[in-house]
């Protein structure tokens, strides 16, 4: 038997690369500001974690990094709290949120909120302003819809002289509606523009009349 039957070679080692997680930072949160400020804050915050694909286990170190001033002294005394009563630690980010929204949150204001919603109609605002307010509503209140509830939600609200046009043209989506709605406002708007430069080229050849019959 020879030597090098005896020998066996040493396990390869494997390499394993080290995957570094991609640098978050979340805007800062100072606790001390009204409901909306909070709320845009939080929507903000779920975008970031959304686009950066962070993992469950970052979320709350990354959200409390993000703490100062009010937020950071109520934060080392909700953990000190928990503490005391032996309550386990938050680690999951809906807990965290839940907690800051008992904090900053009324218990009235999603009722407050909703019936802001029931009530948004259009009159004034341009078509992009009526949906962007609509959109602000929804997200704030946290309501997960079907499109075709949105659909009607935004069609009751619109102007009626937009709306009898929009509903007889063929739409697709939600997207299409608006987009269809845009188009017809700036429809009527070219009308009228068109509309007042003839009345007020009338109004203006009666004057010249009525000023030659005088003289």
């Amino acid at each position: 038997m020879r030597v090098n039957d005896y020998y066996q070679p040493p396990p390869r080692r494997t390499i394993r690369e080290s995957h570094k997680e991609t640098r978050v930072d979340l805007p800062h949160f100072y606790g001390k500001e009204n409901v909306e400020t909070y709320l845009d804050w939080e929507i903000k915050v779920e975008q970031l974690f959304a686009c950066y694909h962070v993992s469950e286990e970052r979320k709350v170190p990354l959200t409390t990094l993000s703490f100062q001033e009010n937020a950071m002294y109520w934060w080392t005394a909700l953990k000190r709290e928990r503490y005391l009563h032996k309550d386990p630690p938050i680690t999951y980010w809906n807990d965290l949120k839940g907690a800051l929204r008992c904090r900053h949150i009324p218990s009235y204001y999603n009722r407050k909120l909703m019936d802001k919603l029931q009530r948004l109609h259009q009159k004034n605002l341009s078509v992009e302003e009526y949906w962007q307010k609509m959109v602000v509503y929804i997200l704030r209140a946290g309501i997960k819809e079907k499109d075709n509830t949105t659909i009607s939600r935004f069609l009751s609200g619109l102007n009626l002289e937009i709306r009898n046009k929009v509903e007889l043209l063929p739409c697709k989506d939600l997207n299409d509606l608006i987009q269809l709605s845009i188009k017809v406002e700036k429809q009527i708007l070219r009308k009228n523009q068109v509309k007042n430069k003839v009345h007020t080229l009338y109004l203006m050849t009666r004057m010249s009349s009525k000023k030659g019959k005088i003289i």
